[in-house]
């Protein structure tokens, strides 16, 4: 055959299969998928500052260390309310021309996967001081801290977002921490990162491989036993492990009055729908609204709360504490 001596012929035939079959194995299922897959209800593909963020976070070599998907095994609980879907990454558009960096799925998990941090961890002060120096949040970190995301200045300006950082962290400088712009765009991103509910009545895949429950005693978990996971998982990253928080960052829940009072409605008000408490703390997201805390969840934080670091307190039950947060609901609500 002449096209086995005709080198233009060869590569042009080589090349023309090469097309089809990318066209056929690739680019068609892809499209396929596209149009199966449409984005889930309430989404919105990245634009502004939190699209900036993501190409900071893929220029900071985030990926390499947090993932963005939780498998369908019970130990992925932790990071999602259900399994993956593609249609999670339906919204997804690649970053520029160039470059394909669009899903970040990630392949390792050297630190926690990210696709639900939005919810998990929605306070900006925490991340700002997360990102400027891991240890002030987590003493055991592995994370590297990213101090050329900020700035020190003795005389910050108006506009300037300062990072309430403890004074053991500065290596003894001078001043007061302040994000940049790229900071602050890194943890929009971050605070993006929400998983989004099921439409209607689709049921999401099941969790496999179960863990055997602990069983709890007491009022339908709501023991102070039960309040220390919860507590471990949503409120020790600020409030740390000794109750004691963060100097000019998190305020103590050890010796609190708040805590320790009675008054019941502002304890639970602060836990459902977060707390201002501007100039001398930093802002406390809405976690138990994020988490989608029970009557018997709050209850059991509470009386791990009020029973912990020397803390004396009533406890409460969840009877006492539904009332309340029917109550609070209806006062956020006319807000």
């Amino acid at each position: 055959m002449s096209i086995f001596h005709d080198h233009r012929k060869l590569f042009a035939l080589a090349g023309s299969l090469f097309l089809f079959l990318t066209y056929f194995v690739a680019i068609r299922p892809a499209l396929v998928n596209q149009k199966n897959n449409s984005p889930l209800p309430g989404t919105e593909p990245l634009h502004g500052d939190v699209l900036a963020g993501k190409k900071i976070y893929i220029a900071e070599g985030c990926v390499a260390c947090h993932t963005q998907q939780v498998r369908n095994v019970d130990m992925d609980k932790a990071f999602g309310s259900r399994p993956g879907i593609p249609a999670d990454y339906a919204h997804i558009r690649r970053t520029s021309l160039w470059a394909n960096t669009a899903t970040l799925t990630g392949t390792e998990r050297t630190g926690p996967d990210l696709t639900d941090v939005g919810n998990r961890q929605p306070s900006k002060d925490w991340n700002l001081m997360h990102l400027f120096n891991p240890r002030s949040v987590v003493a055991e970190s592995i994370m590297p801290s990213y101090e050329w995301l900020f700035e020190i200045k003795k005389n910050p300006g108006k506009n300037d977002v300062i990072v309430n950082v403890p004074a053991q962290f500065l290596s003894g400088r001078k001043g007061k921490v302040i994000a940049t712009k790229k900071a602050l765009q890194l943890v929009a991103y971050l605070q993006s990162l929400k998983q989004a509910a099921l439409p209607g009545d689709i049921k999401p895949q099941l969790f496999l491989y179960k863990r055997p429950e602990k069983k709890t005693t007491g009022a339908k978990g709501a023991t102070a036993a039960e309040g220390k996971t919860l507590y471990e998982a949503n409120c020790q990253s600020c409030h740390q492990p000794t109750g004691e928080g963060l100097a000019g960052a998190f305020p103590p829940l050890k010796g609190s009055p708040i805590v320790t009072g009675d008054n019941l409605e502002l304890y639970v008000d602060i836990i459902m729908n977060g707390y201002d408490a501007r100039p001398e703390f930093g802002v406390m997201a809405a976690v138990g609204t994020n988490m989608s805390f029970t009557e018997n969840d709050v209850a059991a934080i509470i009386n791990y709360e009020r029973t912990s670091w020397g803390n004396n307190g009533k406890t409460v039950t969840p009877e006492e504490i539904k009332k309340l947060m029917d109550f609070v609901k209806i006062k956020a609500a006319a807000k």
